[in-house]
């Protein structure tokens, strides 16, 4: 192989995802078996065996127990807003969502008093083992899980409030800055950061998902006055969804 030559194994990868792309390889189609890529593309069993694997790293194919491998439907991304703060009253930005595009999205969630571990104590500020609140939410469009979160909130900020448990009390269901003004504190500034990773096993089962795919991880933490009063995971499948920023120029 000379210099700046693909391998062969990614060489016939790129011309079936190109057929694929190009529709001669509509969704629900077969993929030439093995025998097929070996002939056709004068390779051998190896190389048309990890061309398939590329194809399904990418997540173009899928393989069906005792009938082969087949071009995925690939569906059409939707956004997942995100915006600013929009004043007294605001929700959780999923919601905004929702009510914008008349919709009616259902979420789930569960609350319960953790010890912080090591990253969360540094994303929080706080000691390791500090008592924090952790809420997980799974939440649904159309009854299809499209993103699942993991909230923490420092015990110190919330414990012995009405507003400790977040979806709870008088306050249950609005947005971080809504309740810690109830409590009189003001937050002023988050921070998220948008990363992507394989999915872990447990998030693509809620998400309907498989192995190797890919999901988006927005990681947001809420200061006031340079204190981090929550921090909170987002995951959302990488295939389906797109992250959307609304942000005012001030």
């Amino acid at each position: 192989m000379t210099f700046g030559e693909q391998p062969a194994y990614l060489r016939v990868a790129r011309d079936l995802r190109q057929q694929i792309a190009d529709g001669k390889l509509p969704p629900h189609t077969r993929l030439p078996s093995q025998a097929r890529i070996r002939e056709v593309y004068g390779v051998s069993d190896t190389v048309a065996l990890e061309a398939r694997k590329v194809l399904m790293a990418e997540g173009l194919v899928e393989g069906r127990s005792g009938s082969g491998t087949y071009v995925r439907e690939r569906p059409v991304p939707r956004s997942v807003a995100r915006s600013a703060y929009r004043g007294p009253g605001s929700t959780t930005p999923f919601r905004q969502e929702q009510a914008a595009e008349g919709t009616r999205g259902t979420w789930e969630s569960r609350s319960e008093q953790v010890e912080a571990s090591a990253e969360v104590a540094v994303r929080l500020g706080v000691e390791p083992g500090e008592r924090v609140m952790r809420t997980k939410y799974v939440f649904r469009d159309a009854g299809e899980s499209m993103m699942l979160s993991t909230s923490y909130e420092p015990l110190s900020v919330t414990g012995r409030t009405p507003v400790m448990l977040p979806e709870e009390g008088p306050l249950g269901g609005c947005g971080v800055v809504e309740r810690m003004a109830a409590i009189d504190v003001v937050v002023d500034n988050v921070a998220e950061e948008v990363g992507a990773r394989p999915g872990l096993a447990e998030e693509l089962a809620e998400l309907g998902g498989v192995p190797g795919h890919v999901v988006l991880v927005i990681e947001r933490t809420y200061y006031a006055s340079g204190r981090a009063v929550e921090t909170a995971d987002l995951v959302v499948p990488a295939d389906r969804y797109r992250v959307s920023y609304h942000l005012p120029v001030r």
